[in-house]
């Protein structure tokens, strides 16, 4: 198997495109901020690279990119080695115990943190390295079997078990909410995960208070932003589509 053969490869997407679609992210965002009232410099856009072979990465770099975002730590393992550039790699995918260790060594922030078990191992790991991974608490919102996060009734109780944690720094929730083409229809999840990150703060249970709330994606970051996103997770609408 080649290098390429290694990845779900896109359909071809030149650097100049590539460039292009940045620019056109960038205004969607700058607009749906203003229509909320907010300052676009107040959201990260994560290009997500799952798939993404790195002369594509590259030229999102080269266009002004500094943050990206990998599903799986495998992938991202390869990936980061052979780019290797002085830029922020986020795990936006879930993250199994098992892999852990590498998680902690590749990646600057961790999206989907999402039981008590994990957090623990994640904890010891950074100690042993001597330093504090910023993570997102992933939020399940709607009970869907094929996706992971913690219960929203559930939500409180880890968020305190996390709390003594000396070498995680919890900085906000993640979630990826149900599909729908209408991204009115993602609106009510959105909403609610904001409201589940004003909940926490009004506990006090984190100092500084939570202030990240990663979602929002290519079909629906717009919405996501004017609900109080401020990162959002864009593939898609960067690299192309995915092929079947």
């Amino acid at each position: 198997m080649s290098r390429r053969d290694a990845f779900d490869i896109l359909p071809e997407v030149r650097a100049e495109e590539i460039a292009e679609r940045i620019a056109l992210v960038r205004e969607r965002i700058r607009r749906a901020a203003e229509r909320a009232g907010r300052s676009s410099e107040e959201i990260t856009l994560v290009a997500v690279t799952k798939g993404v072979e790195a002369e594509r990465i590259r030229a999102a770099i080269a266009a002004g990119l500094t943050h990206f975002g990998e599903n799986r730590v495998q992938e991202a393992e390869r990936k980061i080695a052979e780019i290797n550039a002085p830029i922020t790699w986020h795990l936006v995918g879930h993250l199994q115990s098992n892999k852990a260790r590498k998680a902690a060594v590749l990646f600057h922030v961790i999206h989907s943190l999402d039981s008590v078990r994990l957090a623990q191992r994640l904890d010891r790991i950074a100690g042993e390295q001597g330093r504090t991974i910023p993570v997102l608490l992933q939020v399940d919102l709607a009970g869907e079997p094929t996706k992971f996060g913690i219960p929203v009734d559930q939500l409180l109780d880890v968020a305190r078990a996390c709390r003594p944690f000396r070498h995680l720094a919890v900085r906000g929730l993640m979630a990826i909410p149900p599909y729908f083409e209408d991204p009115e229809r993602v609106r009510p999840y959105f909403r609610r995960l904001a409201e589940c990150l004003r909940e926490l703060n009004a506990r006090e249970i984190f100092e500084p208070p939570l202030k990240d709330l990663s979602m929002g994606m290519s079909h629906d970051f717009d919405v996501a932003i004017e609900e109080g996103a401020t990162l959002v997770r864009i593939g898609r609408a960067i690299f192309g589509e995915r092929q079947p």
